[in-house]
């Protein structure tokens, strides 16, 4: 039976998934004339014959899960891409069927998986208001009751009677979470779909996920910024290959061990992934860290070997406020320091233009401790308007450091500090 207090209880949760393999290769038209009379003189001497054209293999998404979910508690899951995330929040939002186990959910869930879901694309963005409450079991006079705080919140207050196909992704996600986080479900799920967002609406987001948990909603929050996740979350999850690795109440602990459990395959490189990240200004198009010959760097560095972060952007408007860079973040979600490109003298600047930019920089690696850091890219209008706020909503990339920083003989191992310059000491 489950306890009172827990919200959600999940035992011995899996999910199988069918992979199909087509074996045969595209042939060109005399291969397949010639295959067809092939199988026509085979058929006429042994009728029962049959060449294997496809083949078939399970995939566990999810593998023998088990955790429960306290009222008010701040989930946090996290995990590489194809841990298993995504499947689980889509069996906790009852979109599909797990294949084996059971999930007990007691109360209302309003989920927020990916740009669109649970909106009637011809129905208007008031419609679809009182759609996702009656869903939700709601009454129209409750939403009603809630009807200006969604539309406040969600700021298309002129866009309301247009059908929701005609929204920005922008707008679609303002108003999909305005109505998640209003109706007063009983637990909040919420995917990667914020990174939508801009770094102003994402606070919001983060403020309003906060002040539901205080009022007793609990909260499951999927996201690969972990400076978000440490910020919202009072618990943690780590999957990896559809296992549970890490289930603890130390946020700090469990990004840790994703970070150093999975830095062999943590990205190196970024591009845009079906979510635009276009702005009036300018698009970033990739985010890097290549070595000195201008090779992708795979695996651990040393605190010797050069290594750049390049920024590649198309720039459609020039605006002298217009500042791109990096921020650097340890194992700890710490932001060690952060760089633009006009921290030197006007005279040093790279000067863009509009069209196609790429620029780069040598990351300090010879102050750097061991360990593994994030890269961000940064940017916005010099004290107007972020794009990109450094823990918010960056993309980002990881670089490994390898322990041994330096050649002394004294300095064998990691030192228990945040930076590790070698500093030239001198006797007078």
């Amino acid at each position: 039976m489950t306890p009172m207090n827990n919200i959600i209880s999940v035992d011995g949760l899996s999910k199988k998934y069918r992979i199909r393999h087509n074996a045969q290769r595209y042939k060109s038209l005399r291969e397949e004339m010639a295959a067809a009379a092939a199988n026509i003189l085979k058929r006429s001497f042994n009728r029962n014959s049959r060449v294997p054209t496809e083949t078939t293999e399970d995939f566990w998404a999810l593998k023998d899960v088990n955790f429960t979910v306290e009222r008010g508690d701040r989930l946090g899951i996290i995990g590489r891409n194809g841990a298993g995330k995504s499947t689980l929040l889509k069996i906790l939002s009852r979109i599909t069927e797990p294949t084996e186990g059971r999930i007990e959910i007691r109360g209302r869930v309003s989920s927020l998986l990916e740009v669109g879901t649970g909106f009637h694309p011809e129905l208007t963005g008031r419609e679809n208001i009182y759609l996702n409450g009656a869903i939700l079991g709601m009454r129209a006079n409750e939403v009603r009751q809630k009807f200006d705080q969604i539309v406040e919140f969600a700021e298309v207050e002129r866009f309301l009677d247009t059908p929701v196909k005609r929204y920005s992704s922008g707008m679609y996600v303002r108003l999909a979470f305005a109505v998640a986080a209003h109706l007063e479900p009983d637990v909040l799920i919420i995917d990667e779909v914020l990174a939508v967002g801009d770094a102003a609406f994402q606070k919001r987001c983060l403020s309003k996920m906060d002040d539901s948990s205080k009022e007793g909603r609990t909260i499951i929050f999927v996201s690969h910024s972990m400076s978000a996740v440490e910020r919202l979350c009072n618990r943690i999850i780590y999957l990896e290959s559809g296992h549970v690795c890490v289930d603890s109440p130390k946020v700090q602990e469990g990004i840790r061990a994703y970070m150093l459990g999975t830095h062999v395959e943590l990205s190196t490189s970024w591009e845009p992934n079906g979510i635009a990240h276009i702005f009036e200004w300018f698009t970033p198009t990739l985010l890097r860290l290549v070595d000195g010959n201008n090779n992708l760097i795979c695996g651990a560095v040393t605190y010797e070997d050069e290594v750049w972060c390049v920024i590649e952007a198309d720039i459609t408007t020039i605006d002298y406020a217009l500042t791109m860079g990096i921020a650097l973040f340890d194992e700890e979600g710490r932001c060690l320091f952060w760089s633009y490109h006009t921290d030197l003298t006007e005279k040093e600047w790279p000067v863009l233009k509009v069209g196609k930019n790429l620029m780069k920089v040598r990351l300090p690696l010879d102050i750097l401790n061991g360990g593994v850091f994030r890269v961000e890219l940064i940017g916005g209008l010099h004290f107007r308007q972020w794009f990109f706020q450094p823990g918010v909503n960056a993309p980002s990339v990881y670089l490994t450091l390898s322990d041994l920083v330096s050649k002394s003989p004294y300095w064998m191992t990691k030192r228990p500090c945040i930076m590790a310059p070698k500093l030239k000491w001198l006797v007078e």
